[in-house]
């Protein structure tokens, strides 16, 4: 089953990652697709607050990890400048993707072949009046309203 939302301001889907991490267990990983400034950071913002972090959310572009503490621990990921899932191997992911938070990984286009089959993958695209399509798949848990 794929959802899809619309958005239309950056306060939407910041709004709409809210939603969907109200749902998040431990060990959930989101894999984020989609251009240079579609709003993959926006989302994780949302997503951040409804863990309770309230930490500022930035994207790690240049520090590719981020971690924040909330009712459980987001790793927040950038592997945009990465060359390759070799690279994401090497960085020694295992116990965050497989541990006790939630991961969000902006870009992951380049590395899904090192992501489980579980992975929920956000599809991110911005349409011609600037608001967004997020189309999610492989969502496991109940429908998000």
């Amino acid at each position: 089953m794929t959802l899809s939302f619309t958005t239309k301001s950056a306060e939407e889907s910041e709004a709409l990652g809210q939603k969907i991490g109200r749902f998040l267990r431990k060990g959930d990983i989101l894999a984020m697709r989609g251009p240079l400034a579609a709003g993959k950071t926006t989302l994780t913002k949302g997503i951040a607050r409804s863990l309770g972090i309230r930490d500022e959310i930035t994207s790690p572009t240049f520090c590719l990890i981020s971690e924040y503490a909330g009712k459980m621990p987001l790793y927040h990921m950038d592997v945009y400048r990465l060359d390759g899932a070799e690279d994401f191997i090497n960085l020694g992911t295992d116990d965050m993707l497989y541990g006790e938070g939630v991961c969000v990984i902006e870009w992951s286009e380049k590395i899904m072949s090192e992501l489980p089959d579980t992975a929920i993958v956000l599809d991110i695209s911005v349409n011609g009046d600037g608001s967004r399509t997020v189309l999610i798949s492989n969502w496991p848990h109940e429908a998000i309203r």
